[in-house]
């Protein structure tokens, strides 16, 4: 029996090798913009299109950076030496340069190397790091003050060369609220706890426990994620929902190709009356249960080139089903098995489909296109009446061209009438009723253009303008016209805004920042409704009108 014992440790030891899993949030923009820049310059390969990234694929790429220094400006030699400061617990240093650990070194020398506040640890089995978290984003403009305050810690911790485990906890308050389901801008979704004095008070709770091995990685998470290429806002899966819990999987079994998939417990906040309850004078009201299965598939047939393809189903009113706990089924497919027999008041799941390429081949230069598919008919491609329930972004960013540290990025997206929609309320395209895809939803579109400016390590100034655009609201039901609405006819809301912000990172993961934007925030008589309703439905009062926005804050950690 030992020596079984000891056969069965080696031989997992020997599979579950090379590479904890620990996510860093995608609230981070700086590392992601930092990996973004090395790789359009061709030092490393990402896959752009599946944030977040864990925090050994991260080391792992700025440790692959450090062995091409040459290439590398002045500033960004800086900026990596910082980063590699952070992220010094999940590399380890031979005579051969600097990789990624998958066996603790004895010597704990490490923590003299880092530079996050908070407390650090390692030997030769464990290593943890616990977090501070705290910051205020204060905003003033014509229309009066608001401001954002959190605090809290995060902690993350290995366990030989394959366990991961991280938790996060933040609470949160808003003077105003500035966050809505149904509001169109880009805040993170927020489920409220309290509501003093006009503000809101609520709290995210965030982690998840990993094992990974040389090629793949398998866990539970309550986390953000964010698919699909974009530099502002994604339309596959924008991350803008309250955490969601999950099964997530992760497979890069050779260098051109990569699958990942999870299968989350969404939250519906449809009452289901039948299990809700009165306990005394209390209603206990019970949700409908509601999940989804997602899945991509990234091809690299030529380095610096990804293709993915992908699909995803939101289901509800059964229990968590075997067939979309299978990661690489078409789920549309097993939706017409589980439900389509035509019985009476039989109604399927809401399925939908995605695709994006980027490339990185011309160096400096990172193009990208992007594909949501809600429904598709090939006979609504040749009728010109007609037409699909699609999501369509494509973009740029010319990086350290023609003018060293310069960014420049361009962004469209285009969102066809009832995209994101669907018919029954317990399976939409959401959870906790914040929309899961593009910010602006469906019948809408959007130009982002952005010069960024990074003249020393850790500064960052971006100019950007938007012209975000809402036009009629349609309802999906079972008119067999809705396919024919009209596109972007009647146009009920707009923003524009030009906004030059600054930020510097003076510390790992602490920043100061300020900014000034200047914002026209308008609502239009459309569909019988007044301008003053569209605008008080999807703007927050605070930035309404003409406004000239003043803000500034700090913060450590997200």
């Amino acid at each position: 029996m030992k020596k079984q014992i000891i056969l069965l440790i080696a031989f997992f030891s020997t599979c579950f090798m090379n590479g904890q899993i620990v996510y860093e949030h995608i609230s981070r923009v700086s590392i992601y913009d930092f990996l973004d820049e090395l790789a359009n310059a061709k030092i490393i390969e990402i896959n752009s299109a599946i944030k977040p990234y864990s925090r050994v694929f991260i080391a792992e790429k700025l440790a692959e950076a450090s062995e091409k220094t040459d290439q590398l400006s002045m500033r960004q030699q800086q900026e990596l030496e910082f980063y590699l400061k952070d992220y010094r617990l999940e590399l380890k240093y031979n005579n051969t340069g600097m990789k990624p650990l998958n066996i603790f070194p004895k010597s704990d020398h490490f923590a003299t190397a880092l530079n996050p506040l908070g407390f650090h640890y390692r030997d030769s089995v464990f290593a943890a790091s616990v977090r501070p978290i705290w910051g205020i984003d204060y905003n003033y403009n014509s229309n009066g003050s608001a401001y954002h305050r959190w605090g809290g810690l995060e902690a993350f911790a290995y366990i030989t060369g394959n366990i991961g485990g991280y938790a996060s906890l933040r609470d949160n308050y808003e003077s105003m609220i500035l966050t809505q389901p149904q509001y169109f801008n880009q805040r993170p979704g927020a489920p409220q706890k309290g509501s003093p004095a006009g503000g809101r008070e609520f709290s995210e709770a965030r982690g998840g426990m990993m094992a990974s091995w040389k090629w793949g990685a398998f866990g539970i998470v309550k986390d953000h994620a964010e698919w699909g290429n974009n530099y502002n806002g994604a339309n596959i899966l924008s991350g803008r929902t309250p955490s969601i819990a999950q099964i997530k999987l992760q497979l890069t079994p050779i260098r051109w190709f990569e699958f990942n998939y999870f299968h989350g417990w969404l939250v519906s906040e449809v009452i289901d009356s039948v299990r809700s309850y009165w306990d005394g004078d209390v209603y206990r009201g019970v949700f409908y249960p509601k999940y989804i299965a997602a899945n991509m598939y990234t091809f690299r047939p030529v380095r610096n080139l990804a293709v993915s393809i992908g699909n995803a189903i939101v289901y509800s009113d059964m229990n968590v089903h075997v067939a979309y706990l299978v990661p690489f089924l078409f789920y549309k497919s097993v939706d017409h098995t589980l439900n389509a027999t035509n019985a009476a008041g039989q109604t399927g799941q809401n399925a939908q489909m995605f695709f994006d390429i980027s490339s990185r081949n011309i160096k400096n230069l990172h193009l990208f296109l992007t594909l949501f598919v809600d429904e598709f008919s090939i006979k609504r491609v040749t009728d010109l009446e007609t037409h699909n329930f699609l999501s369509w972004k494509g973009g740029f960013r010319l990086s350290n061209w023609p003018v060293r540290d310069l960014m420049l990025t361009g962004e469209f997206t285009y969102t066809l009438p009832l995209t994101y929609q669907h018919n029954i309320s317990t399976t939409t395209f959401e959870s906790n009723r914040y929309q899961m895809g593009h910010y602006l939803r469906d019948n809408s579109n959007d130009l982002y253009l952005s010069l960024r400016y990074k003249p020393v390590r850790g500064l960052t100034v971006d100019l950007s303008y938007t012209l975000a655009r809402h036009y009629n609201d349609y309802v999906y039901n079972y008119d067999p016209g809705i396919d024919a609405f009209p596109v972007m006819q009647d146009l009920s809301w707009r923003n524009q805004m030009i906004a030059l912000q600054g930020r510097y990172e003076f510390l790992n993961n602490a920043y100061v920042f300020a900014g000034v934007s200047f914002g026209n925030n308008e609502g239009f008589d459309v569909d019988g409704q007044t301008a003053e309703y569209y605008l008080n439905r999807y703007s927050p009062a605070f930035f309404q009108g003409k406004t000239t926005t003043l803000r500034t804050g700090f913060n450590i950690g997200f």
